[in-house]
């Protein structure tokens, strides 16, 4: 198993897939090759001694804007192709060159902020804020907006974020790079310039191989298994951005069926017969993956969610519900911890009994060594035993648990309550894979997605921190 926790099957798909990548300084090597007194030959891979000077005049040539756009283009390209070409160590020195000294120029931020408090007429105040709004511009935007010229160029920004944010954690001038390069790319990846599409069988099968590596929740484990998701009776769709074709940025497969699924595994299930669309009367969003890490932070994952509902109330009105079934990525952590903690203090004297009856030694029938017994779930008197403190606590977690700005804990929870969804169901025993197991022991929970009631819930949920839930999910955070 790989680090991206495929098979065989997803690391062959995964080298095919990307492998175009790893050729792009040879896309750009045509486009460098028209730059004139640039860097000759490769750095060093670490960038190290005069690799790093040779890079900061490179940096200032690019920012000098000499000899127009196409040779703009190709200084670009010259930096993109020597920073493809360091290994870790040189890039974070790329990045913080680029952090450090392209940075503003706060002597002239400060002088020209002084000049703007004695300004003496209202032409000379709006002269000198028009200098402040440049001078709090730094130049390192400037140079990084270059690169949206060059095939590849977002994506290699993308790229270049992603990597970025584990350096820039406890970096603050990396950390100032970093947020320059979200808002550039937020602006360029505006909800009003993405295009939604209806992935199927017979799209791209380049397209087809990168969803089955950005797939995040339910893992596609073979080509039978990605067109069942793609059958008459599914759907996928998909965000994608002018600059970057080829790329999807966030998509959501959808299954049509009769009443609210509760199970992901017979929702996946190969085997199972093809169902008619038009017998459907409820639109399942299983799965959601965000495809960018670059772009994280940046959201438009809502807007999928609302533009989907939209296209399949066109296309199938006589769909009558729309919901979800997802996964509580949270849970199981947030409950051990309890556990550990408090131990058989958070069960009600029902449930208390309830595991007091199982036929096994006193010691052995604490809540928190039942669910560590390996097995449990398929043990059906085990299972009925915790199955009442389980979803107890797992509603409680889910509506009440939250982080110190109000919003809910589980991140999944959070997406899904901000987008106007309501906690409408929880299902016991949904979700046994491993990953099912470990994310939230087996549980998974329906969010409801109702067109009249969206905009409300989503005003008290963003405004007021409340969460619209069903009445007997809400009984069952109170009991």
């Amino acid at each position: 198993m790989s680090e991206r926790g495929g098979t065989g099957f997803l690391d062959t798909v995964y080298d095919r897939t990307f492998g175009n990548l790893r050729n792009l300084r040879g896309v750009w090597r045509d486009i460098a090759a028209s730059a004139r007194g640039v860097w000759s030959g490769a750095p060093k891979p670490e960038l190290s001694g005069e690799d790093v000077d040779r890079l900061r005049s490179q940096f200032r040539d690019c920012l000098d804007n000499k000899g127009g756009q196409v040779s703009a283009r190709a200084r670009a390209a010259v930096l993109g192709r020597t920073y493809l070409a360091l290994n870790a160590a040189g890039r974070e020195r790329f990045l913080r060159l680029l952090a450090t000294e392209f940075d503003i120029d706060r002597a002239i931020v400060h002088e020209t902020w002084e000049r703007l408090r004695r300004a003496k007429s209202d032409d000379e105040q709006r002269k000198l804020e028009r200098s402040l709004r440049e001078a709090l511009a730094p130049p390192r935007i400037e140079l990084l907006t270059q690169f949206n010229a060059l095939p590849e160029g977002v994506k290699f920004l993308v790229d270049m974020r992603a990597g970025l944010m584990a350096l820039a954690r406890n970096d603050g001038a990396l950390a100032g790079l970093e947020l320059d390069l979200k808002d550039l790319l937020a602006n360029w990846f505006d909800v009003g310039f993405l295009e939604l599409k209806h992935i199927t069988w017979d799209s791209p099968a380049s397209l087809l191989e990168k969803l089955t590596v950005y797939e995040a929740v339910h893992e596609i484990r073979s080509w039978t298994d990605l067109k069942n998701r793609l059958d008459t009776d599914r759907r996928c769709f998909a965000y994608f951005h002018p600059r970057m074709p080829d790329e999807p940025l966030i998509f959501v497969e959808v299954a049509l069926t009769q009443g609210m699924a509760d199970n992901v595994q017979i929702l996946l299930d190969e085997t199972a017969p093809i169902g008619d669309p038009t017998d459907a009367d409820t639109a399942i969003f299983y799965s959601i993956s965000n495809c960018q890490r670059g772009l994280a932070g940046i959201s438009f994952g809502d807007f999928l969610i609302k533009r989907v509902v939209d296209q399949l109330a066109a296309e199938l009105p006589h769909l009558k519900t729309h919901a979800t079934l997802s996964p509580i990525p949270g849970f199981r952590a947030w409950l051990d911890k309890r556990l550990a903690e408090e131990g058989d203090a958070v069960l009600l004297a029902a449930e208390r009994r309830a595991l007091d009856a199982l036929p096994m030694a006193p010691g052995e029938r604490s809540l928190a060594r039942l669910l560590s017994r390996p097995g449990w779930a398929d043990d059906e008197a085990v299972a009925q035993a915790v199955k009442a403190p389980i979803l107890r606590l797992a509603a409680r977690y889910v509506l009440s648990e939250k982080t110190v700005s109000g919003r809910a804990l589980d991140p999944v929870a959070h997406f899904h309550l901000s987008n106007g969804a309501r906690v409408e169901r929880l299902n016991w025993r949904a979700d046994l894979s491993a990953k099912g197991l470990q994310q939230a022991y087996g549980l998974m929970v329906n969010y409801l997605y109702r067109l009249a009631d969206i905009e409300e819930n989503h005003e008290a949920y963003t405004g007021e921190n409340r969460v619209a839930a069903s009445s007997a999910i809400a009984r069952l955070a109170k009991a």
